[in-house]
């Protein structure tokens, strides 16, 4: 169910989601300063091409003052466009009910498009570790 759940989201929205996500990723890395942001935008772009049967979790001590810091200048810089453009793809495929499962996806990633860093994206299928040891 994943998979066509996967394949259904690639060709209704996914592919440009992460098109938009690979392009600022792109951005980010001409400019030295945000490479950053360019790693979590690629990280994130992977994420939106396959969601079904991943999570996004924090990273095991990525929740420093940088990671906030860097969250707070991603926010305001793109954070809340890419955020308004997931509520926006949102609406349009919850209007159909194969689209809802594709909806709700869609919203579970405003989280990551908002606060990207500090974030790991991990498979359902297996176990992982949320702590250093």
């Amino acid at each position: 169910m994943k998979t066509l759940l996967n394949i259904i989201w690639l060709v209704f929205g996914g592919f440009w989601l992460a098109l938009g996500y690979f392009v600022a990723g792109i951005i980010c890395c001409l400019l030295i300063v945000t490479i950053p942001w360019g790693i979590a935008s690629f990280r994130i772009a992977a994420y939106t091409l396959w969601p079904f049967g991943r999570m996004v979790v924090d990273k095991p001590g990525g929740t420093g003052v940088f990671s906030l810091l860097g969250n707070v200048i991603w926010l305001l810089v793109a954070g809340i466009w890419i955020a308004i453009g997931h509520v926006a793809t949102a609406i349009a495929m919850a209007i159909t009910i194969i689209g809802i499962p594709l909806a709700i996806a869609n919203l579970k990633l405003i989280p990551v498009s908002l606060m990207p860093l500090g974030k790991q994206i991990v498979p359902t299928d297996r176990p992982f570790i949320t702590a250093y040891r």
